[in-house]
C-alpha cells in the first residue's frame, strides 16, 4: 500500500517538470489504484486474491511508463523514482499472487 501511495505523490516528491504530464497523471491514478486494492487485499483476501494478478501489470507499468509516454520530458530522479517503485510493486503483487493461490479456497 505504501508503494502504490508513494507513487501516487511521486510527481510531487521527485519534482516533475510540468504540472499535468502525462506521466504525473499515469502514476497517480496507478497509485491510488495500487493502494486501494492493497487496502482491499489486507482486509479482504478471500474475496479479492482473484484481483491480485493485476497489480505486476500496474508495477511492470509504472517501469516502462517514463519511456512510453509521448510528451514526457525525464529526468534521471524521474526514471529511477519510477523503476524502483514499480519494481517494488511488481514483486509485492507477485507475493500477493502467489499468497492466492496458495490459499486458494476452491481447491
Amino acid at each position: 500500500m505504501l508503494a502504490g501511495l508513494y507513487l501516487a505523490v511521486s510527481p510531487w516528491i521527485v519534482g516533475f517538470n510540468t504540472t499535468a504530464s502525462p506521466l504525473m497523471i499515469s502514476n497517480l491514478i496507478i497509485g491510488l489504484t495500487v493502494a486501494l486494492l492493497a487496502l482491499g487485499f489486507a482486509s479482504a483476501f478471500g474475496r479479492t486474491h482473484g484481483l491480485a494478478w493485476t497489480v505486476p501489470l500496474m508495477g511492470a507499468w509504472a517501469i516502462v511508463s517514463p519511456w512510453l509516454m509521448n510528451g514526457v520530458d525525464t529526468t534521471g530522479g524521474m526514471i529511477a523514482s519510477n523503476v524502483i517503485v514499480g519494481a517494488v510493486i511488481m514483486l509485492c503483487g507477485l507475493g500477493s499472487s502467489g499468497f492466492g493461490t496458495l490459499f486458494n479456497p476452491r481447491r
